[in-house]
């Protein structure tokens, strides 16, 4: 009975994380993958979260998973916990994407749209837009952002704390279809 509850909130998390069948932004184009360089982020940070992701196809509702993320110029490593077991750990060097998984965390599982949205969230707007493909564009303004393409909004970032890194941010993605919400802490050394 142990195993079976972190292995029922790792298949409801994947299950607002991914689905099966992403309806993309355009037919055949998906969200972009910014895959910046974590020195582009332009600080050193330490990050204890509380994340809670709400599908509009996950039937259970919200679900939550708590993180640490540390960042500094030569990698981000983000490790994700569900009842105090390590389900995901993910390692960025501004070329590679290592994962370590807990077996069942199912394969549908991406790591790369992980990486995006961190990007998404926190680095600077000049190195986003800079990453970003021709046709996107990021508007960046005091406690939010957007990404378009072709005037239409596809994710929204709204954020109440200062730096953007401490306090609530929430993040609608209308492309996935679904809502994460982050409660970040600067972690103690």
């Amino acid at each position: 009975m142990r195993g079976l509850i972190p292995a029922l909130l790792v298949a409801g998390l994947v299950a607002c994380t991914t689905t099966p069948r992403p309806r993309p932004a355009a037919p055949g184009e998906p969200l972009p993958q910014l895959r910046l360089a974590p020195a582009a982020l332009g600080a050193s940070v330490s990050l204890a979260q509380r994340l809670v992701f709400a599908h509009e196809q996950d039937p259970g509702g919200p679900r939550s998973l708590e993180a640490l993320m540390e960042v500094d110029p030569a990698g981000l490593q983000l490790a994700g916990l569900a009842m105090g077991h390590r389900i995901l750990t993910l390692r960025w060097d501004g070329a590679t994407l290592d994962e370590e998984r807990d077996p069942r965390l199912p394969a549908q599982f991406n790591s790369a749209l992980v990486l995006r949205d961190v990007q998404l969230v926190y680095w600077p707007a000049d190195a986003v837009r800079a990453a970003l493909p021709a046709g996107w564009t990021l508007e960046d303004g005091p406690g939010q952002r957007s990404l378009s393409k072709n005037g239409r909004e596809w994710v929204t970032v709204r954020y109440d704390g200062a730096p953007r890194w401490e306090g609530r941010t929430q993040l609608t993605n209308l492309s996935e279809h679904y809502q994460l919400t982050i409660e970040s802490h600067v972690a103690d050394e």
